[in-house]
């Protein structure tokens, strides 16, 4: 793989990244405001705001929400990761050149 083939694939991942990670972030929010509608949803048949929050974190609406955080997380973890190996492989290969061009400095230089 050369260089631009590597950028390439470097750009693409750190794209897939962003959008997982802020795809993941959103929902993290989203998350308080569904809890805040759902528990104005039970206000009124539970008085309390404890007794609200407990019917509203108990509710299909707001597990759903917890279940697409949680395929956020591990698709924004995994692209994360993807990255970072990419990353380790271009740091490799730029370490590989440069070992080369040592060795053909050091070879040049006994002739």
């Amino acid at each position: 793989m050369n260089i631009e083939e590597r950028l390439h694939e470097l750009r693409e991942l750190a794209k897939k990244f962003a959008k997982s990670e802020a795809n993941r972030v959103y929902l993290e929010e989203f998350k308080k405001s569904q809890l805040a509608i759902l528990m104005k949803k039970h206000e009124k048949s539970h008085k309390t705001a404890a007794a609200q929050e407990r019917e509203a974190r108990a509710d299909q609406e707001y597990l759903s929400v917890l279940e697409g955080l949680k395929q956020a997380t591990e698709h924004a973890q995994r692209a994360r990761w993807e990255l970072k190996i990419a990353e380790l492989g271009a740091s490799v290969w730029q370490t590989s050149q440069a070992n080369r061009r040592q060795e053909m400095k050091s070879l040049n230089s006994e002739s």
